[in-house]
């Protein structure tokens, strides 16, 4: 079926675009072409999806005709100023839309624009919105502001310019305060104020069980699965058939562990470990999820649409459900278990010199945490090291293992970008009662390298096996984001020593081992990443830049994402000499539009961890409202000094509540300096602040300076 779509979209977009034709309405080219009856909705539905891409032009008189060669399609990007920018795929930078421009455009529309002007000296190019092509948001979710006969809606996206109006009558009741989600039933045509309708009330924006609700909503990820799906889960087993034991390499005589946290309960990968003669026999075995989510079955296709799992803070919404993520392909401690293993032999110097992957079955000893493996390789005092006395002898083999691997893989330049992640503890009633610092010790070091190998080692394989296959990719950066990046740690003494015109990832390691133990690393180390590219999922093996290798792909982790499902099922037709020509022509056909939503699903589900994450930090950071803490300057602008405290929490001084001198911005210094007193913040400095106020709207934590003693990040 969705060939022969292809096909009449193909057909019909040459047809229009042919120059004897002028434009026409939808009986006329249904005419001309000889439309069947039984083709009539699909060819108006296939013209409907050419309009949707920005291939087409429906008229306002309702004729289709071609696109004017010198106008774009893009999506468009609001900003509460008014104004706007359409990114366009394949031109390297967003073109900028000035207010008078946007006209009824909405943020993450699908839009016509016509160039108006070039780019120039630090300026990007400009153009205008010619026509809105489809409705990117249908729904918005924000915070209630009741009025005595309508209200407004105030969008938490901060992309959204405009308020949206609410008629009494389409409330539902919804108080000052309340977090919803407004139906759009009107987009602000002619000037006028966006309209909606509340079609759902969340809870008060203090209720800390409503800010998760609301990214999910605001994000539209999935929560509840289909009624299909969840009747699919009674053929899924609660053990391993036998039957599907058979054919495959038995490793359950060998000591096995999984390593996660302590809260994990989606185990999906597990190490066997040896080593004989010089050479350590490395198993990476990765959950066997494909034996039971079928392709296109409804289990599959759920997966799909969601992408990847999302963690927020305490919550997890799955890609597949628990039966299958905590249970049946969970490799928990003690029960046969189905997998996908690449078992690698590495010499010493970390150099791979034999591999192979096959289908697998395993029994895991036991189930670690990176805790009790991180007190056992040092033996610490409460190490448990009488419980796990059999295994000790091969976590230290690990460490050793592990610690050939990354000095190789750092030999090549490979970055590791070692910033710590927010972890934020909360109470059983969602409330946050303590962040910190996501602790990254010995052990999940371990599990990074080890997981690393693998994906390395199975993208060469199938990259030189000349099969369709679903890569990690990561370009490498603009010239531009390095140039600004050279000229930010030039204020710090460092620079690249090699041509910026193609930077290599060994550059980028250099300056982060020069800045190793200084106060503005952790500053750097984010101006560095924030210059990097996004990785990606792709078809075409371009390598990773960030990782320093030509091969990638993500293959371990098939219970949370879809692309290592996705692998895991072609991996697996290959071993079973399925992957004929028709099989082939099949990935070939569905892969990049795979690739392409895997992507966008995986930023979607970044997004929605970050501003969870934000809203938390705002909401632990209002409970300490006048109280004290010790911070870094992590960033300047022309209005603003930011402060990050030890526990990662990140606020804003404003410069227009510093009394004691007046300040202005130094670009060349990136600092703050008072006009008499000289005064000077700048990053990297100890500075001590006070908590002033906390805003879960506007998102925002804002902080007073109250030391004058700065300790300057020399």
């Amino acid at each position: 079926m969705g060939e022969k779509r292809e096909l009449i979209k193909s057909k019909l977009y040459d047809f229009i675009c042919d120059d004897l034709y002028k434009p026409m309405k939808l009986k006329d080219i249904r005419f001309l072409l000889q439309v069947s009856d039984a083709d009539k909705k699909r060819v108006e539905e296939a013209l409907g999806e050419l309009v949707a891409e920005g291939k087409i032009e429906l008229t306002p008189k309702g004729k289709y005709k071609k696109i004017d060669s010198n106008l774009l399609v893009g999506t468009f990007i609001g900003n509460k100023k008014g104004f706007g920018f359409v990114r366009v795929e394949g031109e390297k930078d967003d073109f900028f839309i000035p207010a008078k421009y946007c006209f009824d455009a909405f943020h993450g529309d699908r839009v016509l624009i016509k160039p108006v002007k070039e780019a120039g000296s630090g300026r990007r190019s400009e153009a205008q919105i010619m026509k809105v092509l489809e409705r990117g948001m249908s729904t918005v979710v924000g915070t209630f502001e009741k009025q005595d006969h309508f209200g407004f809606v105030i969008a938490d996206n901060q992309k959204v310019s405009d308020d949206i109006f609410v008629s009494k009558s389409d409330s539902m009741g919804a108080m000052t305060g309340h977090k919803v989600v407004c139906k759009i039933t009107s987009y602000g045509e002619s000037g006028k104020s966006p309209e909606g309708k509340i079609v759902e009330i969340l809870g008060h924006v203090n209720d800390p069980a409503t800010d998760i609700m609301s990214v999910v909503r605001a994000y539209d990820i999935p929560m509840e699965y289909p009624e299909k799906v969840m009747e699919s889960l009674k053929d899924i087993p609660d053990e391993v058939d036998p039957a599907d034991i058979e054919g495959r390499n038995d490793f359950r005589d060998l000591l096995t562990v999984t390593i996660d946290g302590e809260d994990a309960k989606d185990l999906d990968d597990a190490i066997t470990l040896s080593y004989k003669d010089g050479i350590y026999t490395l198993g990476v075995h990765i959950a066997d999820v494909t034996n039971y989510v079928k392709e296109k079955s409804p289990l599959d296709k759920e997966a799909l649409k969601r992408g990847t799992s999302c963690y927020l803070v305490d919550s997890v919404i799955p890609m597949i459900p628990h039966k299958l993520s905590n249970g049946i392909c969970s490799l928990n401690a003690g029960v046969d278990r189905l997998t996908l293993s690449c078992v690698m032999d590495i010499d010493k110097k970390g150099k791979l010199i034999n591999h192979y992957i096959c289908e697998g079955v395993i029994n895991v000893n036991e189930r670690m945490t990176y805790t009790d493996v991180a007190k056992i390789l040092d033996r610490t005092e409460d190490a448990p090291m009488e419980r796990y006395d059999y295994l000790v002898s091969m976590f230290d083999l690990m460490k050793e293992l592990s610690e050939i691997i990354r000095e190789n893989r750092h030999k090549r330049g490979s970055i590791d970008f070692d910033v710590p992640e927010t972890k934020i503890i909360v109470d059983e009633n969602h409330k946050p009662i303590e962040i910190k610092p996501y602790d990254r010790n010995p052990a999940t070091k371990i599990i990074e390298d080890f997981m690393l190998m693998a994906n390395e080692t199975v993208a060469e394989d199938f990259f030189w096996q000349e099969l369709p296959f679903e890569y990690r990719v990561h370009e490498k950066p603009d010239q531009e984001k390095i140039s600004i990046l050279n000229g930010f740690i030039n204020n710090f003494g460092l620079f690249f020593k090699a041509s910026l015109e193609d930077v290599h990832p060994k550059e980028l390691q250099k300056i982060l081992k020069q800045i190793e133990g200084e106060p503005y690393e952790a500053l750097i180390t984010k101006m560095m990443l924030r210059s990097m590219k996004q990785a990606r999922y792709s078809t075409e093996c371009s390598g990773h830049f960030g990782l320093s290798c030509k091969y990638y792909c993500h293959f371990t982790s098939p219970i949370r994402r879809y692309p290592d499902l996705q692998i895991h099922r072609i991996i697996k037709e290959h071993l079973k000499g399925e992957l004929n020509d028709k099989r082939i022509k099949h990935y070939n056909r569905i892969l990049p539009t795979v690739a392409n939503d895997n992507s966008a699903k995986e930023r979607r589900a970044e997004e929605a961890e970050r501003e969870v994450i934000k809203l938390k930090e705002i909401e632990y950071m209002s409970e300490h409202i006048g109280e004290e803490f010790d911070g870094v300057v992590s960033g300047v602008t022309s209005s603003y000094i930011f402060v990050e405290l030890e526990n990662t929490v990140e606020g804003a001084v404003s410069v227009a509540y510093m009394y004691d001198d007046c300040y202005y911005f130094s670009e060349e210094s990136y600092s703050m300096i008072g006009e008499n007193t000289k005064k000077k913040y700048q990053l990297g400095d100890k500075v001590r602040i006070k908590v002033l106020k906390c805003d879960k709207i506007k998102k925002t934590i804002d902080f007073s300076i109250i030391n004058d003693n700065i300790e300057r990040a020399e």
